[in-house]
């Protein structure tokens, strides 16, 4: 019996990605709170049955959260608030099968790796990394270890990779120059990839990220087209750290002037500059061109504005889209037959971008959690019953 217990013991810890000799990574249930429709935001748009980007079918999203230790900032030991996010176009098949992808940068005071390579191909291949400014390198060198270890046999074979790595900066929660993340949580992240709910807020590559002055991280949604537009589904992820809490307009309500107390950075010589960043993956099964999906991440920054962001000088706000339709069309000695959404017929399409990326944000926020990170410097979460006050006072509460 003690043994059938002890495997028990084993075999739940397993489950949950613990084990003795590797980091504890932190976990977060999906779903498990309340997303912003909860609290009564009105949006635009019908969303699909997740509201989420992994309502494109083959879309997979995985985490790892790294948080250890508190106090005083010991640079190599902590604390640490970091984390990898994951996005794989076809799941584990995404190196046998490269998307079509184009990318945008609005201000480009970021990096994300790869993107010379999507313009000049117009393909994507593999997933899209998404973590800490100081740990692309380490997340790039995984991407590849993973690309090279289940490539075999791809368009490219394992001779060469570009990965496309994302950033964005949590060193006001996160010891960023102690390069707490390690091959290890990048490939946990790519390997735990899922279908269904995504985990948002406090999670992945999120973890230690701030949002409009209020606690930041991943955030996703979706649309759903009628099947007069196509019936096409848009998702879109973000890792949402930027802009200033003054900016702040949600459904067109100035939300961050109603809640202007707790703000963060007030000690920083940067307090009153617009600074931060964001990623922003937008996922479509519409058949799109590369070409086509440029114009799909330029439209990124049209949800960014309805949340009153003026991308500033120090934000890096660069984003990338992908279509799941087409498959094959990257196959190296074959003429490929494609199918193009016309032009003409792209304007839901575009719609549906700017409404998911406008939710993607908001629901970050709402699924974050208030944290305190190194030499105690603590980022408030958005209070959810001052939201529902604050759009019951513009008349914007969804009943």
């Amino acid at each position: 019996m003690k043994n059938r217990f002890q495997l028990l013991r084993c075999l739940l810890l397993m489950s949950c990605f613990v084990f003795a000799s590797a980091p504890a990574y932190a976990q977060q249930a999906a779903h498990a709170k309340p997303r912003a429709r909860d609290l009564g935001v009105p949006f635009e748009g019908i969303p699909g049955p997740l509201n989420a980007i992994t309502d494109v079918a083959g879309v997979v999203v995985g985490h790892t959260t790294v948080i250890s230790g508190e106090g005083k900032l010991q640079v190599g030991k902590g604390p640490v608030r970091t984390g990898v996010t994951a996005v794989l176009p076809r799941g584990k098949n995404s190196i046998l099968d490269p998307v079509f992808a184009g990318w945008f940068s609005q201000n480009g005071n970021g990096e994300m790796t790869g993107t010379t390579w999507v313009e000049e191909s117009g393909f994507l291949t593999g997933p899209v990394m998404i973590t800490n400014t100081h740990s692309v390198g380490v997340v790039r060198d995984a991407a590849i270890q993973w690309r090279v270890t289940h490539g075999q046999g791809g368009p490219d074979d394992d001779w060469w990779s570009l990965p496309v790595v994302a950033e964005t900066w949590d060193g006001w929660l996160n010891d960023i120059n102690g390069f707490h993340v390690k091959p290890e949580d990048a490939l946990h992240a790519i390997d735990s990839a899922h279908t269904g709910p995504v985990e948002e807020g406090n999670v992945g590559g999120g973890t230690g990220m701030i949002c409009n002055e209020f606690k930041g991280g991943i955030g996703t949604a979706s649309r759903k087209l009628s099947a007069r537009e196509g019936g096409y589904t848009v998702g879109v992820l973000v890792q949402c750290n930027y802009g200033r809490r003054p900016n702040l307009r949600i459904t067109g309500v100035p939300v961050g002037e109603e809640i202007p107390e707790e703000r963060p950075y007030t000690s920083a010589s940067f307090s009153d500059t617009d600074h931060g960043s964001i990623i922003v993956v937008v996922a479509t099964d519409a058949p799109l061109l590369a070409h086509q999906l440029k114009r799909i991440a330029r439209r990124v920054t049209l949800g960014l504005g309805r949340l009153g962001s003026a991308s500033g000088n120090g934000s890096g706000d660069i984003f990338i889209a992908f279509s799941t339709a087409n498959s094959g069309a990257a196959k190296p000695a074959a003429l490929a037959q494609l199918t193009m959404l016309p032009n003409d017929l792209m304007n839901p399409v575009f719609e549906a971008t700017v409404e998911a990326t406008e939710e993607a944000v908001v629901n970050a926020m709402v699924a974050a959690e208030t944290m305190t990170g190194i030499d105690n410097h603590k980022v408030i979460a958005l209070p959810h019953d001052k939201l529902r006050e604050v759009l019951k006072k513009y008349n914007r509460l969804a009943q």
